[in-house]
């Protein structure tokens, strides 16, 4: 056991992980079932809501976007029922303005995707006055740029034109951007 897994020995270690990738959500909640938690499970933001509603649990893992909406309101409504609760956001999106947003609503982190259990535990049970360390393989800068890109194209629902519009760039050089894979 690590230093991380033993430090929430003694408290409520219950925990809702919200997520619309459900691959992703059930390994991830296998994997903190394995480390101690009492875990629950929602693929939307309307079942995180119930499940904040019937028993509002300790920690919560949110996913940022879900089909349904924004995982920010099921930290907003965590707040309002426990105060106390330690939860972050993942998102497969890396923006500082939505991590600050993420933060004033209650967030204690901000993980990118695809995050594993030893860090979202990290993140979780870190001391609250404590700096985060920083990632052992953060995304490259071309990456950054390419999730940047997928995320105002996303926004602009797919429109092309739009989308280059407001990032101020040819319409075929987006085009290009776009057609190739994801930079590592």
């Amino acid at each position: 056991m690590d230093a991380h897994t033993t430090a929430v020995t003694d408290l409520d270690k219950t925990l809702l992980i919200v997520d619309d990738d459900k691959p992703f959500l059930q390994r991830l909640a296998r994997a903190m079932e394995a480390r101690g938690f009492a875990v629950e499970t929602a693929d939307s933001v309307n079942d995180g809501l119930l499940k904040v509603e019937e028993r509002s649990p300790a920690y919560a893992v949110v996913d940022m976007r879900l089909g349904d909406g924004n995982g920010l309101d099921v930290i907003e409504r965590l707040r309002q029922h426990r105060p106390d609760a330690r939860a972050i956001i993942l998102t497969g999106y890396g923006n500082i303005a939505t991590a600050v947003t993420a933060v004033k609503m209650g967030a204690v982190d901000y993980l990118a995707k695809p995050a594993d259990a030893d860090e979202v535990i990290a993140a979780l049970t870190r001391d609250p006055e404590s700096r985060a360390v920083p990632p052992e393989n953060p995304m490259s800068a071309d990456r950054v740029r390419w999730e940047h890109i997928q995320r105002v194209y996303e926004l602009c629902e797919r429109n092309v034109s739009e989308t280059a519009r407001r990032l101020n760039m040819h319409r075929r050089t987006l085009q290009r951007i776009l057609a190739k894979r994801a930079p590592r």
